[in-house]
């Protein structure tokens, strides 16, 4: 998480940035919310598989905004290489 907050720009924040950066292969390490949507999770976590990269999972959305330094909650944010 602190590697998260420390990033600065380098990092994606929401889900299509999360699910766009894994597709281009520009991820290090995604963060998930357990609260986030099912289906948003669901298809976050395969797509984080299929790219063998670590998923870490954060409690809450609200909190995962806060730590990326937006306003809203967030499902998922990544970090980039």
């Amino acid at each position: 998480m602190e590697m998260l907050k420390a990033a600065g720009s380098r990092k994606v924040v929401g889900t299509k940035q999360v699910l766009r950066a894994l597709k281009a292969g520009t991820v290090a390490r995604v963060y998930l919310c357990s609260d986030a949507d099912t289906f948003i999770y669901q298809q976050v976590v395969r797509a984080a598989e299929e790219a063998r990269i670590p998923c870490v999972r954060v409690s809450s959305m609200k909190e995962l905004g806060m730590i990326c330094g937006v306003d809203v909650p967030t499902a998922a944010a990544g970090l980039l290489r």
